[in-house]
């Protein structure tokens, strides 16, 4: 079963990616702040992340830049699913720093079950 962290502050939009990646499925959990994020990759050992960018107690591109840093959470691919829309410089920085893929809220059950899909397919083809 693929294990899937979502490190979300809105609690509403946890829950609902919560039931959406249940019904896939998958083993989830969720995180509401970046520090409790980082602690549950730790632990529970996840095949794939979803990272909200705005949190208040860390930005998601510091979450984002520290699993990448290590070399136990590097190969965890990560899908930023995020409110802010996708700005040619975010689009720069996201594709210099590799992110797998990008969702803007509001998004379809289907879109971000489609997305987990690619995702996890490009990186079992690595």
């Amino acid at each position: 079963m693929t294990r899937i962290l979502c490190i979300e502050d809105d609690e509403p939009m946890a829950h609902l990616v919560e039931m959406i990646v249940a019904r896939m499925g998958h083993e989830v959990k969720s995180a509401q702040s970046g520090h409790d994020g980082l602690s549950l990759v730790d632990s529970f050992k996840p095949d794939i992340v979803l990272l909200d960018l705005m949190m208040p107690d860390m930005d998601g591109w510091d979450i984002y830049q520290h699993l990448k840093a290590h070399e136990e959470t590097r190969h965890i691919p990560v899908i930023v699913v995020t409110a802010r829309s996708l700005s040619a410089d975010k689009e720069v920085a996201m594709k210099l720093a590799q992110v797998e893929e990008y969702i803007t809220k509001p998004f379809t059950p289907q879109y971000l079950g489609e997305t987990i899909v690619r995702v996890l397919d490009q990186s079992t083809a690595r």
